[in-house]
């Protein structure tokens, strides 16, 4: 069953991958690719509905396909528990939704096979990601969404700039993964093994501390990469460039959530490390605060909604600093259907209207696309934490353990959710509700039924998904500290009154519902704060505007000096030193052959000379 699950994408990818040149008519390469994926979702799901009926101790299934380097003690074995089953779920369900969605969405595109090949490549390497039992086949995994998201990202690579934003996302992960390489080594030097079931086993000693903490450190690094954070978050904008359901299947079902995952699945060895967990809140909590201050004055849709993934991103991993590892995947799995959800319903507008992606040239769409206007309306209020939305319960849990954790931790936490109001009503009211840019357009058309049906499925996870983690203060059972409960082991403890829970959640919400009005209203009547604080705070302003000129620092400290290094190693080192050496010396026995050659003129009477001196040479150097 666990080979089904795998296998079922990369056989879809293989037959698409061989077909797509055939130039087939595109039904059954959207049959392949979609069929693909929804067999592994429905096989995961009757894994799902066993481990259901199991006591949480047979919740486990692990099958060796075949040993791979039998000296390393590495073989490729998959697992699948508690965690790794839910995981798999919203990869191949979610995907499939992504996958039904891009059958009209790239109907009309030449790559269309091109297209399903790669989506199920991506979605085969997440998958065994996800599934692998030890780190070597997970970096395997790993690697290979980093490859398909070049391949997605630079979908259309006779655009430079699309090519080029596939380049950044490829060549900025390459940093954490090198991080992660690095953690790969000094763990099996450590501990003589990469099994991570064995790894779980390990009794951990104090002389172990210090090196538990460097792996974790780099491990978080390679995290920091695939997930978009600080400071390696700056490929991940610039990915909007590919098709839209890329970007859904990017931001909500794989790759960026795969950081999250392997934090998760190695928790017992951050356990160990407190000073790794504290770095982990640190930089997720500063990442989800600095990328939602970047979204405020944003005008591409797709490029709001991607910083909003970096934010909400900085959540999950500050649920895993503060040890709440059963919060954070929750919030993972909310954030998948309603961020799924957003792109999708945003890929819906800007297929409604002719490609357009600035939100200053919408508008009055409520009325035209009443379908995309309601299920954005169910993302945005998703996103925002409105009861009985799904994030309500996931983004109030981690803040929960936040304020239990720390004042301010829980105070920067609550201003971030604040701050992803804001920009999301910006967004949704200046998309539906301004007035509108395209009255004399009679063209505007609502998503037609495939993708109409993956709206309003991710529209309903998105309004009812946040139930299996009602907080007990509703005195109903956690399904998922119940389900997860026994791959953590350790579950953090609640110290809070219910009083204080009740009050906190109220807090969040009633503050998030008053900017939310104000954020509206401001919108709604053209008469926004933003004239004003363009015009008071002008400086400020554009420091906000230009994304506080990351990419410029990086370009001007890294990218530009490497670059010069290039160019100077290339024209003075290569070409000059090197090519002029060997081309010299090519050019000196040319030269010197050339003026040889004058020797062999056909005159004996010269030969006769050259030859008497030669011999008068011998005789003189045998003499002395």
């Amino acid at each position: 069953m666990l080979e089904t699950i795998l296998f079922a994408p990369l056989l879809g990818f293989l037959i698409n991958g061989l077909i797509q040149r055939y130039r087939l008519t595109k039904l059954p390469i959207a049959i392949i690719g979609c069929g693909s994926v929804l067999i592994s979702f429905v096989s995961a799901f009757y894994i799902f509905l066993q481990f259901l009926e199991d006591p949480p101790s047979w919740r486990l299934l692990t099958t060796t396909l075949f040993e791979w380097i039998p000296t390393l003690g590495v073989d490729v074995s998959l697992k699948m528990d508690a965690l790794s089953i839910l995981l798999t779920l919203v990869v191949t369900g979610v995907g499939f939704l992504i996958h039904l969605y891009s059958v009209h969405y790239m109907e009309k595109d030449s790559g269309f096979g091109r297209y399903f090949a790669y989506l199920n490549l991506f979605t085969f390497s997440m998958l065994l990601l996800v599934l692998a039992n030890n780190l070597l086949l997970l970096f395997i995994g790993w690697e290979g969404v980093g490859l398909c998201s070049y391949l997605l990202i630079g979908f259309w690579y006779e655009d430079p700039l699309k090519a080029q934003a596939g380049k950044k996302a490829f060549l900025v992960n390459r940093i954490g993964d090198f991080a992660f390489l690095l953690g790969l080594f000094l763990t099996f030097q450590t501990f003589g093994t990469l099994n991570i079931e064995s790894l779980s086993q390990w009794t951990f000693g104090p002389d172990h501390a210090n090196v538990i903490t460097w792996i974790t450190l780099l491990f978080f690094i390679g995290a920091c990469g695939k997930s978009a954070q600080i400071p390696l978050y700056v490929w991940l904008p610039d990915a909007m460039a590919g098709p839209t359901p890329v970007s859904a299947l990017i931001h909500a079902a794989t790759m960026v959530t795969a950081g999250v995952y392997m934090i998760a699945r190695l928790h017992f060895l951050y356990l160990q490390s407190p000073l790794t967990l504290s770095i982990v809140a640190g930089i997720g909590l500063l990442t989800a605060l600095f990328s939602a201050s970047m979204a405020f004055f944003q005008n591409d849709i797709k490029k709001v909604l991607a910083y909003s993934t970096i934010s909400q991103l900085g959540f999950m991993f500050l649920a895993m600093g503060v040890g709440a590892f059963v919060s954070g995947i929750f919030h993972l799995i909310t954030h998948a259907f309603f961020k799924a959800l957003l792109f999708l319903a945003a890929g819906s507008v800007i297929h409604a209207l002719h490609e357009e992606q600035n939100i200053q040239n919408m508008g009055g769409l409520h009325q035209r696309l009443p379908l995309t206007h309601v299920v954005f309306l169910f993302g945005t209020l998703a996103i925002l934490g409105f009861p009985p939305f799904s994030g309500f319960f996931s983004k109030d849990e981690i803040l929960w353990y936040a304020f239990q954790h720390h004042f301010m931790v829980w105070f920067l936490g609550w201003l971030a959710s604040l701050m992803t109001t804001y920009y999301m009503v910006r967004l949704f009211t200046l998309v539906f509700y301004r007035k509108s840019s395209h009255e004399g357009e009679q063209h505007l058309h609502e998503a037609p039924p495939l993708m109409a049906l993956s709206l309003i499925v991710l529209a309903l996870l998105s309004a009812i998904g946040g139930w299996i983690g009602v907080p007990h203060i509703f005195h109903i059972d956690h399904f998922l500290n119940h389900f997860l409960g026994p791959v953590f082991q350790t579950l953090p403890e609640s110290h809070g009154t219910p009083a204080t829970e009740w009050g906190l959640m109220a807090w969040t919400t009633l503050t998030s519902l008053g900017v939310a009005i104000w954020t509206f209203l401001s919108f709604h009547t053209d008469k926004a704060w933003l004239t004003h604080f363009k015009l008071k705070f002008s400086k400020l302003h554009r420091l906000i505007e230009q994304k506080y000129y990351v990419d410029e620092f990086y370009h001007f400290m890294l990218v530009a000096p490497i670059r010069n290094l290039c160019i100077f190693a290339w024209k003075k080192i290569d070409t000059l030193f090197i090519d002029g050496f060997f081309n010299g010396l090519a050019s000196w026995a040319t030269a010197l052959g050339l003026k040889l050659s004058l020797l062999q003129n056909g005159n004996t009477q010269t030969y006769a000379i050259i030859f008497m001196i030669g011999v008068i040479g011998i005789l003189m150097s045998l003499w002395i």
